[in-house]
């Protein structure tokens, strides 16, 4: 479990492929050694298990269906990727409750400059969009964030200053590719109601 704050990221070092997935190691100065093999890494909204760790180098295994859900089919060398360790019993949560587990991608349509701050204009498939509702959480890239606008094919986000030097999404352009977790609370409540 995690909830959606970043102060660590973290660069794609090395990339091997396979028939049946692929392993994707990433350079970060995120506090683990190696007694923290087989712990849960929260990169980019993706919950990963680190496998290996060598020289700051932690090395993930994912299966197929990880990369065709999340962004990571387009993964490349030099890839900024924001990361995030489980929360731990007792810890503040200052973002939103997360799982690590990616329910689609999303498309930058648009970006906004206001001052220092932007606001973030998604599209997202028909299915998905019907959970989403203003000021509900939303995890976009593992970073927890707030719906500002409902749009008829998307929703809009602001990011302050911090979360954007902190996090990859002040790299975003216009046709970009995110990780997106609806918001657990929204997902179950839809499924108990049956609401369409």
């Amino acid at each position: 479990m995690f909830n959606g704050i970043i102060f660590n990221k973290g660069i794609v070092n090395k990339i091997k492929k396979s028939t049946r997935g692929v392993n994707i190691f990433i350079k970060s100065n995120l506090k683990v050694n190696k007694k923290d093999l087989g712990v849960s890494i929260c990169c980019d909204g993706v919950c990963l298990t680190m496998v290996s760790l060598k020289n700051k180098l932690m090395e993930f295994y994912l299966l197929k269906e990880t990369m065709n859900r999340s962004k990571f089919k387009n993964i490349s060398l030099g890839d900024k990727i924001n990361l995030e360790l489980p929360l731990k019993y007792g810890q503040k949560i200052s973002g939103h409750l997360c799982q690590g587990h990616v329910d689609c991608t999303s498309k930058v349509n648009r970006i906004i400059k206001k001052g220092k701050s932007r606001i973030y204009d998604f599209t997202i498939d028909k299915k998905n969009l019907s959970y989403l509702i203003p000021k509900a959480s939303i995890l976009l890239n593992g970073v927890s964030l707030t719906i500002s606008k409902v749009t008829k094919k998307g929703f809009q986000v602001w990011l302050i200053p911090h979360s954007l030097k902190l996090t990859n999404l002040s790299d975003l352009k216009k046709g970009q590719i995110v990780n997106v977790e609806i918001d657990i609370l929204s997902k179950y409540i839809k499924k108990h109601y049956g609401k369409k």
